[in-house]
């Protein structure tokens, strides 16, 4: 549950509120100090801020979909699990083909490849990108489509009002040059404020814009190429590591990237993708995750 991982992740527990205060001031500022004064009484005052505020709700709702999804959490083992006879069935595990099965020594269970322990979740994510504090989880498997529909309305949103604050901005001076000098004496503070405005929610659309562009870089990277950013890490210290004559380079099927985004995004139309619509959750190599791999015992 995401309220107790608030508890353990003070930092994510900030990084949430600070999210939604940013999105909430933003539509603030742009429909009080910009699509109000420039564009009252016309239709783009209404389809601006409808547009807008479609972007938003969209962001929030890829938001909260990535903050309170499951990530793809290996289940846990109802009873204790003796790993004495991990050697020996070893080879059995292999004939069964569940290779790159391991062993969580913080979770005690065993967990499928290419998942990974969560020291801020305390649990095994199933093909785990990051733990991300923006959004107080981690980006694993199961929630990752939403985290990039999330960067994917937060870009956009950045963009939209910065042109719509610039917009704003050029017909002001516009309108300044073509008043009277004394109307605009008695305006002062107001404008002093709404330049105040313009400022800081422009400061804000590029950080965050710039931001999550690299990050949304980062995870298209991460899924065309099937590897997350731990294995790129531990793939490249191992190249690096002098005397490593047991390379450990983890190889995946090529698959062609429309595939590889479909893992992702779902399996159905593209203009779905844009949607935090629920998927069904990829499977590799036909396993079925459960707290034991299949092998005898």
């Amino acid at each position: 549950m995401a309220v107790f991982r608030c508890r353990r992740d003070p930092c994510g527990f900030i990084c949430l509120i600070l999210t939604y205060f940013s999105v909430f001031y933003a539509d603030y500022v742009v429909i009080q100090y910009v699509l109000i004064p420039a564009y009252s009484g016309s239709v783009w005052c209404t389809l601006h801020g409808s547009v807008f505020n479609i972007i938003l709700l969209l962001l929030l709702a890829c938001h909260s979909k990535a903050v309170f999804s499951d990530p793809g959490m290996v289940p846990l083992p109802e009873t204790a699990i003796d790993f004495s006879d991990l050697r020996s069935q070893s080879s059995r595990l292999n004939d069964r083909g569940c290779e790159g099965w391991t062993v969580c020594s913080r979770c005690e269970t065993y967990r499928p490849p290419r998942a990974h322990h969560c020291r801020v979740c305390q649990r095994c994510i199933r093909r785990m990108d990051h733990h991300c504090p923006w959004i107080n989880n981690c980006v694993g498997e199961l929630n990752q489509k939403y985290f990039i529909q999330f960067l994917f309305y937060t870009g956009m949103a950045s963009l939209y009002s910065m042109a719509l604050v610039v917009s704003a901005w050029v017909w002001r001076i516009r309108s300044e040059r073509e008043g009277d000098g004394d109307k605009g004496e008695e305006e002062a503070p107001s404008k002093h404020l709404i330049v105040a405005h313009y400022i800081i929610l422009l400061v804000e659309s590029i950080l965050f814009g710039v931001f999550v562009l690299v990050i949304f870089y980062d995870q298209l990277v991460s899924i065309i190429t099937d590897e997350t950013p731990i294995e790129q890490m531990r793939n490249r210290l191992m190249k690096d590591k002098p005397n490593n004559t047991h390379p450990t380079h983890i190889t995946h099927t090529r698959k062609p990237k429309i595939a590889l985004l479909r893992e992702v995004f779902g399996r159905g139309s593209i203009i779905c993708w844009l949607f935090p619509l629920h998927s069904s959750p990829p499977s590799v190599g036909g396993i079925s995750y459960s707290a034991l791999p299949d092998y005898d015992v």
